[in-house]
């Protein structure tokens, strides 16, 4: 956390003790969750869009969902999991919150379901935080499932700073994700059919408006 995040933090109110246990689970088992300053300040843009109807890619162990509904009271979640494991946390996690009548968590690789559970809503948001190496399919994918004037939102397109990196320099493991994210980023802040805006907070936050 750098110091502009923690000056953020600082303002942040005293978190739950289960978001708190949430968190150190996550560190523990390295599972990728969104960053304090990531998260307020993603939580901060849709309690501005107030989003009724909110379909996420990629639940781990369910903690951005429920740090949104805790946040939006009036919103709906579809979160979808394809890990087992993470997807059984995740929705033990959601039946021990109080939010879980609004959470509905689905087990299935999100590139390959057509689960009308999924498809047959309209969303008012769409998050991505799933595989970055596939953000152009899951895109391609799921933007007919959101509402004009609706916004997709998608995390980590600085991949803690990899896509700053030359090719060369990125461990080689990840360089076919990094220049897939990388690629992916061109093409959808040139959509034609998007306002799309990349915003330099928690591991960077990419927005785009369905015009």
């Amino acid at each position: 956390m750098d110091n502009y995040d923690a000056y953020i933090a600082s303002f942040v109110k005293e978190k739950e003790p289960f978001i708190e246990e949430m968190e150190r689970y996550a560190e523990d088992q390295c599972v990728p969750i969104m960053d304090s300053g990531g998260i307020e300040t993603f939580i901060g843009l849709l309690r501005i869009q107030r989003p009724k109807k909110i379909l996420e890619l990629g639940s781990a162990i369910g903690y951005s969902a429920i740090r949104i509904a805790g946040a939006l009271k009036e919103s709906t979640i579809v979160t979808v999991e394809r890990d087992p494991a993470r997807y059984q946390k995740a929705f033990d996690n959601i039946q021990r919150s109080d939010c879980a009548e609004r959470i509905q968590i689905i087990e299935a690789d999100a590139l390959l379901t057509e689960d009308p559970a999924i498809f047959e809503q309209t969303y008012d948001a769409l998050f991505i935080d799933a595989a970055k190496g596939q953000y152009q399919r899951f895109f391609e994918k799921y933007a007919s499932t959101v509402a004009t004037g609706g916004v997709i939102y998608c995390d980590n397109l600085f991949m803690h700073g990899m896509v700053l990196l030359e090719a060369n320099e990125v461990p080689r493991r990840k360089r076919t994700m990094i220049r897939n994210l990388k690629e992916f980023t061109r093409w959808v802040m040139a959509h034609p059919d998007f306002e799309t805006a990349l915003l330099p907070v928690g591991d960077g936050l990419l927005i785009a408006v369905k015009k």
